[in-house]
């Protein structure tokens, strides 16, 4: 058989798949069982190309293939579905495959290892265990507030606030729900053991990996964030500059451009919004800390700092931690690509 090129359309357990040969002419369809794409996966010869989509299993089928010889290309979904004719099922998917394979332009998703992607399950059940928590605790405040015991905002706040409530009211309450109150309260405690125990995992891996160690020498990338860009990005060098990978992030702005019109809009949004949402927050705290330090050390203020707070009084809080946002993720790469430390000097002193 002359197979150049193999498309996949990876499943549970029908997996649909296309050959094609160097001409890009399909000469072969099946569809396989899981046990079925094992076999025909190892049976490959060595140096052909698996095209598949960057879904949930794909990094593993691309290790599996890359063991074994095959060059293995993972490709945006989103990008391959502009090629997808006709409806939406498994023949016209791994066609629109080969013909996205063909496009130069769009770049494919490097296979993650197996410890990048049990680091990124680590912070997937970290968010998901703080979503509970804080699911948990709105549900303790709107139960007391029915019963006239308004709650303060705040987790550690709440907590005390309903330990006291149950001590020193807990005759007004009825019974059943004073059993149930106790419940929330004992869950709450649990989640939060069970997230500070995968920040002693995550803290543990930032201490023995370089790269983890030398991004939190950044303002606001601390433990979480360090690890989290470790988990998410394979090849740092697979952007060319930092404005490639702040516009990877979702960190810049729209454009709408045409002929000697350009417009620039909100940011896109796009890409990986766990590590858009982490470097925001480590840009907010930034932010405040540099604020801070206009206001009671201001000779301290390094060139970092004071571009931000010159840009607040312009623009405004929220727009300058975007913008701080987008600076950091320029610096993470800098730092990350060059395998430099990061250094921000103090900045001169303004004259009055």
């Amino acid at each position: 058989m002359d197979a150049t090129t193999v498309a996949v359309d990876l499943a549970k357990d029908v997996f649909e798949v296309a050959v094609a040969n160097r001409a890009a002419r399909i000469v072969d369809r099946r569809r396989l069982t899981r046990r079925q794409f094992e076999t025909f996966l190892d049976g490959l010869a060595a140096g052909t190309t698996v095209v598949m989509e960057a879904c949930g299993t794909a990094h593993y089928w691309g290790r599996r293939g890359q063991a074994r010889g095959r060059h293995v290309r993972l490709l945006p979904v989103q990008y391959v579905r502009p090629y997808v004719r006709r409806n939406k099922t498994d023949r016209p998917d791994v066609e629109g495959m080969l013909e996205a394979h063909r496009c130069a332009g769009i770049q494919a998703v490097p296979v993650k290892t197996v410890d990048q992607q049990a680091l990124q399950a680590l912070h997937r059940a970290r968010t998901q265990w703080q979503a509970a928590r804080t699911a948990r605790i709105n549900v303790l405040r709107g139960l007391l507030r029915e019963q006239g015991h308004p709650m303060p905002t705040g987790a550690r706040t709440v907590l005390a606030r309903v330990i006291a409530v149950l001590d020193t009211a807990g005759d007004t309450l009825p019974g059943l729900l004073q059993t149930l109150i106790r419940t929330l309260v004992d869950e709450v405690r649990d989640l939060e053991g069970r997230v500070a125990t995968l920040d002693r995992q995550l803290a543990g891996v930032a201490r023995t990996h370089p790269d983890a160690q030398r991004l939190q020498q950044v303002p606001g990338i601390g433990v979480v964030t360090a690890t989290a860009f470790v988990g998410a990005v394979s090849h740092i060098h697979a952007f060319r500059r930092g404005r490639d990978f702040a516009s990877w992030l979702g960190l810049t702005p729209r454009e709408s451009t045409t002929g000697l019109r350009r417009y620039l809009g909100r940011i896109s949004k796009r890409g990986d919004g766990y590590l858009r949402c982490l470097l925001t927050h480590g840009a907010r705290a930034v932010l405040l800390a540099a604020q801070r330090t206009a206001r009671d050390r201001p000779h301290r203020l390094t060139r970092l700092q004071q571009w931000a707070v010159a840009l607040a009084a312009r623009r405004g809080h929220n727009k300058t931690a975007i913008a701080l946002a987008n600076k950091l993720a320029r610096i993470v790469w800098a730092v990350w690509c060059r395998e430099t430390d990061f250094h921000s000097p103090t900045a001169a002193p303004v004259a009055a």
